[in-house]
């Protein structure tokens, strides 16, 4: 059974930086594409970032130049590097895992807040 499991989420001011990273579990995870959705009060779940298997990257045009999506095949990991962070990031942020043998999986989400 695949188990996503991610940390670092907490309250940090405008301005700030933090670090997420989601851990995968449960499976051999070759091909498989990971990546950061974000769910803010009363919206949509919406993409942040994702990272295919060889590396390429996508990113939603509010976070580009402040948010940085990378992955480490040797741990099954991917992280969120986010910096110059805004109100408007506030949300809970949630791993996802997919690939066309595995299916797709979510984590269960970690809470940001930005707030001075």
């Amino acid at each position: 059974q695949v188990q996503l499991v991610e940390s670092g989420g907490g309250l940090v001011r405008p301005g700030g930086s933090l670090r997420l990273s989601c851990a995968a579990s449960g499976s051999k995870f070759d091909a498989v594409d990971m990546g950061w959705y974000r769910q803010a009060p009363g919206k949509e779940r919406e993409l942040v970032a994702i990272i295919s298997s060889s590396g390429s990257t996508l990113y939603a045009d509010s976070v580009k130049g402040r948010f940085t999506i990378s992955r480490d095949n040797a741990v099954n990991t991917v992280t969120l590097q986010m910096s110059s962070l805004k109100p408007e990031d506030t949300a809970v942020y949630y791993c996802k895992l997919w690939s066309s043998r595995l299916g797709s999986y979510w984590g269960q989400g970690t809470q940001v807040t930005v707030s001075s």
